[in-house]
């Protein structure tokens, strides 16, 4: 259960950075600890049992990777990663090793607070186990019943449809990639057939979404993956 005053971790090198971020965070009303360094911001993840951590990958005492990797071994704390590197290779290497998020910097601090507001939602919705039910847009689904309607009509989905549904609604808010969707939705043997993703994506926002073409709740992630907005 969060703390009734949340609390961040900034892992950054750089003071300037660190510091935006810090002020950001605390002008929301979160505690703030800082680090700058990989093993600094194990210690304080370990001691302070954050709501959510915000990362930078370039770090002197090595990669945010490796933080990354440390800290899901024990933790399921909502990660960001946020950093100068925007090839689409870094991107896809931290979200696979773990992380929530990715902000590329230069960034602003409404979209810094956005993206930590949408992971402490997930959190809280994903920590309540009783929760089965759930509703945006015009679309309503149980998942107890495996029952999906538009308008209170039923809504047919195919059982590849449902359960790639089921998966996007228990990581709402999440950039998830190909590899994620695949592993969670078809299984381990079918992890390089990205094109399934694309396919049945595509047939998914015809039924859920009022315009498929500029969709507001299945959005793509360029080079990526996909994120599901309630």
């Amino acid at each position: 259960m969060s703390k009734l005053i949340p609390v961040a971790i900034v892992i950054e090198d750089e003071p300037d950075i660190r510091r935006l971020i810090k002020v950001t965070l605390e002008l929301e009303n979160f505690m703030v600890f800082e680090a700058s360094s990989v093993s600094r911001g194990l210690i304080e993840s370990r001691s302070r049992q954050p709501e959510v951590v915000l990362l930078d990958l370039g770090l002197p005492d090595g990669s945010g990777m490796d933080f990354i990797r440390d800290i899901r071994s024990w933790s399921d704390v909502p990660i960001i990663v946020v950093s100068a590197r925007t090839h689409e290779d870094d991107k896809i290497a931290a979200l696979n090793l773990g992380a929530d998020d990715y902000l590329t910097k230069p960034f602003s601090p409404g979209e810094l607070m956005a993206r930590v507001r949408a992971q402490l939602r997930r959190r809280s919705m994903t920590s309540n186990k009783g929760e089965t039910t759930f509703r945006f847009g015009r679309i309503d689904v149980d998942l107890t019943a495996r029952v999906v309607k538009r308008d209170d009509e039923i809504l047919h989905l195919t059982p590849i449809e449902y359960r790639l549904l089921a998966f996007l609604l228990t990581h709402q808010n999440t950039v998830l990639t190909h590899r994620q969707i695949l592993l969670g939705v078809w299984g381990p043997n079918d992890i390089e057939n990205h094109h399934y993703v694309r396919i049945y994506m595509g047939t998914l926002r015809k039924k859920l979404e009022d315009d498929p073409v500029q969709p507001i709740h299945v959005i793509t992630e360029t080079g990526v993956g996909y994120r599901f907005i309630a």
